[in-house]
């Protein structure tokens, strides 16, 4: 409880039982995955699945039990009005990102959780549970440093320098306008765009495999903390396109459409 006391000093042992809680909401998730499961359209219209609910069902009292008192604020809960009072400190869970691709069956979603302090992402593990034998975890926590584990096993990341031929751009698989960022990049040198699911975006700009993630359209802030934590850790940053660091906290958790970049700009 410590490291969440005072944000700061020795991080890891807390991200270490946050990694251990992801990887068992992620066999919940991959458990349903495996089988025939049913789709039901919440009143956003998002769809959701006895994935999100499993997961979330684990992940909360985990949180709850590894530091008492800080509140909660997950995907699934919100939607049936169930909303913490949230203080300087609390978690940001989204239990299944990317239902459309779990739905789709292709691999790209993710279990995302993140510890805010004081409107910052202070650490967060982005779990890929689909993604090859034992999945593709992404953590990350303040000062401390970024990981990747997965099948060639676990090492730390940072993020890289964009090369002279263009910026590899990251972009939504199941959620994008081309045109729309098209009109945002303009006149941008770009190498090649990835469509991919889910907040592994912010994962493919901590480990140097692109170098910005534009997000035009609407997300939450459960859909962002963690990965937005991981790419902190590992030295980019995610700031709205006013040029401001994207906050937490704030009413209704909605985020303002926001641009993640690999490298910081100067005096950043």
């Amino acid at each position: 409880m410590q490291a969440v006391e005072d944000a700061g000093g020795d991080t890891l042992p807390l991200l270490a039982d946050v990694e251990a809680i992801a990887r068992r909401a992620g066999e919940a998730v991959m458990a349903v995955y495996a089988g025939d499961f049913a789709v039901h359209t919440k009143a956003d219209v998002s769809p959701v699945t006895a994935a999100d609910d499993a997961a979330e069902a684990l992940i909360v009292p985990a949180l709850q039990a590894l530091t008492p008192g800080v509140p909660v604020v997950a995907e699934e809960a919100v939607a049936r009005g169930e909303v913490p009072a949230t203080g300087r400190r609390f978690w940001l869970v989204d239990p299944l990102d990317g239902t459309r691709e779990f739905v789709s069956r292709n691999g790209e979603f993710t279990v995302n959780l993140a510890l805010v302090v004081d409107g910052e992402p202070l650490l967060g593990v982005v779990l890929a549970p689909a993604l090859g034998a034992k999945g593709r975890l992404f953590a990350g926590a303040r000062g401390q440093g970024a990981w990747l584990d997965d099948d060639q096993g676990r090492r730390a990341i940072a993020c890289r320098r964009e090369a002279g031929i263009g910026a590899v751009v990251a972009c939504s698989r199941s959620h994008g306008d081309a045109a729309q960022l098209d009109a945002w990049l303009g006149d941008r040198a770009v190498a090649r765009r990835v469509p991919v699911g889910s907040s592994l975006k912010f994962g493919l700009l901590a480990c140097g495999e692109a170098d910005l993630y534009p997000r035009l359209g609407r997300t939450m802030e459960w859909d962002t903390a963690a990965g937005h934590a991981v790419l902190l850790a590992a030295g980019g940053c995610v700031l709205t396109l006013q040029g401001e660091p994207l906050r937490y906290g704030k009413p209704g958790f909605e985020n303002p459409h926001f641009v993640a970049l690999a490298q910081r700009p100067a005096g950043g």
